[in-house]
């Protein structure tokens, strides 16, 4: 993918290219080297943090505990960190996450 882009539940999977808006559902944390996991038409409660992720990734029952049910929006995490996004978004304009497309 290149650019890589996140998405909303509505946003269509694949490889991202400039023509091809699509959102890349194979990200690896180069900080963690975990698989992101996503969930689509969730958002993270506010009271996520680091703990919770390291603690409880990615085992699904433990995590819906601070999962929110919200119509198009899609819901990432890997160990270090998360993210709730309802519209297509360019993976650069978010610096502090360390995740990449982990080739298709």
């Amino acid at each position: 993918c290149c650019p890589v882009y996140l998405g909303g539940s509505s946003s269509p999977y694949g490889i991202g290219t400039n023509v091809s808006k699509r959102t890349c559902d194979q990200l690896r944390c180069t900080a963690c080297d975990f698989h992101v996991s996503l969930f689509n038409d969730y958002i993270w409660d506010q009271s996520c943090d680091y703990l919770f992720f390291r603690n409880n990734m990615p085992e699904l029952s433990k995590l819906r505990a601070k999962m929110i049910k919200k119509k198009g929006a899609r819901a990432y995490a890997c160990q270090c960190s998360w993210r709730s996004i309802d519209e297509l978004t360019d993976l650069q304009t978010d610096q502090q996450l360390r995740w990449v497309c982990g080739k298709h």
